[in-house]
């Protein structure tokens, strides 16, 4: 059975592992449900001959045809960059409640916008759709990591962070499998690749809907002087009277953090883009936590999602049904290594080690398969059949897929939601959120030209980064795991290395904390020794 005790060195009320901190968290995590469905349907949507026949693609040279299927994604990264960066304004301004309810209302309106494309409009009406439901789903990837890590406990921000990827893969699933459904049971025409842009109206309305039962940030509403509001939301997710000496702890570090962080940047606007620009060690923060995208990006994940038909019909599988099915089959697979990062990895093995592991079994994955196309060369020699070499291969993309979901799928979006103080963190996660947009976007305009042009390289190309990055992350990733995010300073500290920087910071936090409690149980002692 999955493990799910809390792993923690610190003396917490067990009050504060509630329903309501799970829920909210839930809800806000929620948004992740249409950035998985919308990054896994449309790779297979496109790839019907249904969608080809409606917007008259069906003849068009691989050139024209590899161009056309990299805008239509591309689009929706490229929203999605300008949206995570939105979305530092509309989180300061609106906090994390109303921000994440624009984002749900953005994205039904580009939804909208693509179900009314059809032979008649072109395509021009799902460039526009895909453009502004990227921006919401930017938005909505700044808000709401950054939400769910403000009102976590420390002994479990990994797993609620972890809902976003959880959420993530849910709908990737149902993005994947949706058009094999469609394909299946839908004759083809214009309502079969229709179905598919119609249900991303389903997690965004839900959304939209969550959004309204939302708790505010106590820590966001203490940054915007509403203390009492404050205060009493926190008392409400924690579950604890307002006068309870845990609450009361929690409630004036918050306060202490926020006041010594305006005292370095100032309460406006500007503030924190100026002090992360002015300050060496934040930029150099920002730019190890973006590189975490650039990293996980080099896996080949945004490839494989976007474009899943074209990776394993270059392993040999023919027809249209055959890559929908096994491709989701690759959106299980996920989702099932996304439940066990969430329930027992993410908050036990740590950061550092659980990316160690995906690079290297991945690594080993992407060479045999590349190894097997360069050998077997399934596109000159198409078989009716799989035989054992692309079985193999087919095999050996699944371990990849073992290796990758629970390891560099979630783990950049929990740690770059922890490395920041909090008189920067929205902007800092709109800087986040932005990267792996920006990435994305690389990879989701290239890919069909890479494929074509690199063949069996493609594989080789990846696995050889994959090997790069645990050398980047030994040297540059520092373990974030059960660090109060008071306390992530000092992680960075002069003369730390990030290999030794968390045994060095937990000891501290632990003999901090047995002097409070000797301190506590002295002060007690001599008052009841005073009242004899």
């Amino acid at each position: 059975m999955v493990k799910l005790s809390r792993v923690e060195d610190l003396s917490t009320p067990s009050e504060v592992y509630n329903y309501t901190v799970y829920l909210s968290s839930i809800v806000a995590t929620f948004a992740a449900v249409m950035i998985g469905y919308d990054s896994a349907f449309i790779g297979t949507s496109i790839s019907l001959p249904s969608f080809k026949d409606e917007f008259i693609l069906t003849h068009k040279p691989t050139s024209e045809l590899n161009l056309i299927s990299a805008n239509i994604v591309s689009m929706y990264q490229a929203g999605s960059f300008f949206g995570a960066i939105f979305g530092y304004p509309i989180g300061y301004y609106w906090g994390r409640k109303y921000g994440l309810m624009a984002s749900s209302a953005i994205f039904c309106v580009g939804a909208i916008l693509q179900i009314a494309a059809s032979s008649r409009t072109g395509l021009g009406i799902i460039y526009a759709g895909r453009v502004i439901v990227g921006l919401g789903i930017g938005v909505a990837s700044n808000l709401a990591p950054i939400y769910v890590a403000e009102i976590a406990p420390p002994a479990i921000r990994g797993r609620l962070i972890g809902l976003y990827e959880l959420c993530w893969q849910i709908g990737g699933v149902v993005g994947f499998w949706i058009n094999y459904g469609t394909n299946q049971n839908i004759a083809p025409g214009h309502i079969q690749w229709l179905i598919a842009f119609a249900i991303q109206l389903i997690p965004g309305g839900l959304l939209l809907l969550g959004s309204f039962f939302l708790i505010e940030s106590p820590r966001w509403l203490v940054s915007r002087d509403r203390n009492a509001e404050a205060l009493k939301n926190l008392s409400r997710i924690r579950h604890l009277p307002q006068n309870a000496p845990f609450l009361a702890d929690e409630y004036r570090d918050i306060e202490t953090a926020i006041a010594h962080e305006r005292g370095l940047v100032g309460a406006g606007f500007w503030g924190p883009i100026i002090t992360v620009l002015r300050s060496k060690k934040l930029m150099i923060r920002v730019l190890i936590g973006s590189s975490l995208f650039a990293w996980q990006n080099a896996t080949g994940i945004n490839a494989i999602n976007y474009y899943s038909p074209t990776v394993f019909k270059s392993f040999g599988l023919t027809g249209t049904s055959t890559p929908l099915l096994t491709t989701g089959v690759f959106g299980i697979i996920k989702l099932v290594g996304a439940l066990i990062w969430l329930l027992y990895l993410v908050d036990t093995v740590g950061r550092r080690n659980m990316l160690f592991a995906g690079s290297v079994g991945g690594a080993l994955s992407m060479y045999y398969i590349g190894a097997y196309i360069a050998i077997a060369d399934p596109a000159d020699h198409p078989k009716s059949t799989l035989d054992a070499g692309g079985r193999s291969a087919v095999a050996f993309f699944y371990v990849w897929t073992i290796f990758y979901s629970p390891t560099w799928n979630g783990t950049p979006w929990v740690v770059s939601a922890e490395f920041f103080p909090q008189h920067v963190r929205t902007f800092t996660q709109a800087l986040m959120a932005a990267s792996n947009w920006l990435y994305g976007f690389v990879i989701a305009r290239f890919t069909p030209q890479m494929f074509t042009a690199m063949g069996y390289g493609v594989y080789i190309f990846f696995a050889s980064l994959m090997i790069l990055s645990i050398v980047y992350v030994f040297f540059f990733i520092p373990e974030t795991k059960l660090v109060p995010l008071e306390r992530m300073d000092d992680l960075f500290a002069p003369g730390l290395t990030p290999w030794r920087a968390h045994g060095v910071v937990m000891q501290r936090i632990r003999e901090e904390n047995a002097a409070k409690q000797q301190q506590g149980e002295t002060e007690k002692g001599s008052v009841t020794s005073q009242s004899i």
